[in-house]
């Protein structure tokens, strides 16, 4: 299926004010054929999800993303910058955490910054800021190995942001929490989404997850993986986060994704 326009409710189509351009990426690992000639733009300031089935190449395009592999063929343009590897103004949130194990909270959030050759004064005031903005006060002198999974994911999400990059790509950063810290990591990044005016790009495996929350959506299709559709969720943050997953709307268009996808499920 071509890339379009979903026709799902809600739907609109985009503006030309793109953060992210992704123009024709192909990537092969030996004779695994992961990315198509993908073309995808992602809206400035906005929360984009990218869904579809285990495999589907959803991982390999963030990572061409950041700068952390090369495509075979296409390019990447981040502000209208042809991308030739990691840059400041990309930040990832990683699955697993990746925090140092010998580095306080403190030290680990500012650690990006100290890469940078920021003063340390700064680099913690800035650090405190975040580590405040994402529920972690009084943790500031806390190892990692003292911290519950969410929070770990919350310093990993704090050092992420303190970096001050355009560009935020989460990477499941929500798989290995429970689900009432799940649920409740979903309203926080609702909150950087509107506060924050930078762009995300979250990968999932939840449907639900990736309605709740979303500005679009790129379903990809199963190895080699392409945009199947692009999906525009009305604005349901103005009814309210307590209001999302009772919304007709919601609830509608979770059913027609898991429509389209469950083709690919064994």
């Amino acid at each position: 299926m071509s890339q379009t326009e979903s026709s799902f409710a809600g739907a609109q189509r985009l503006g030309p004010d793109s953060a992210v351009s992704v123009r024709g990426v192909s990537k092969t690992y030996g004779a695994v054929e992961a990315l198509r000639n993908m073309s995808l733009e992602f809206p400035r300031g906005q929360l984009t999800s990218l869904l579809g089935p285990s495999g589907c190449g959803k991982t390999t395009l963030l990572k061409i993303i950041a700068g952390l592999i090369p495509a075979d063929e296409g390019e990447v343009e981040v502000n209208g910058t042809k991308i030739a590897g990691p840059g400041n103004d990309r930040a990832f949130v990683f699955q697993d955490f990746a925090l140092l194990p010998w580095a306080n909270v403190l030290r680990n959030v500012a650690f990006g910054l100290e890469l940078r050759g920021v003063a340390k004064s700064e680099r913690e005031a800035v650090a405190e800021r975040y580590i405040r903005n994402v529920g972690l006060a009084g943790f500031e002198k806390s190892f990692p190995h003292e911290l519950s999974g969410g929070m770990r994911q919350r310093v990993g999400l704090a050092r992420a942001l303190s970096v001050n990059a355009d560009v935020l790509l989460l990477d499941e950063p929500f798989s290995a929490v429970d689900e009432q810290t799940r649920r409740k990591f979903q309203e926080d990044l609702l909150a950087l989404v509107a506060n924050e005016n930078k762009t995300f790009i979250f990968v999932t495996h939840s449907i639900e997850e990736a309605v709740y929350v979303s500005d679009q959506i790129a379903i990809l299709l199963a190895r080699p993986s392409r945009v199947s559709e692009i999906i525009r969720p009305s604005s349901f943050r103005e009814k309210g986060v307590e209001n999302i997953r009772r919304d007709p709307e919601y609830l509608d268009i979770v059913d027609q994704i898991w429509a389209s996808l469950r083709s690919y499920v064994e």
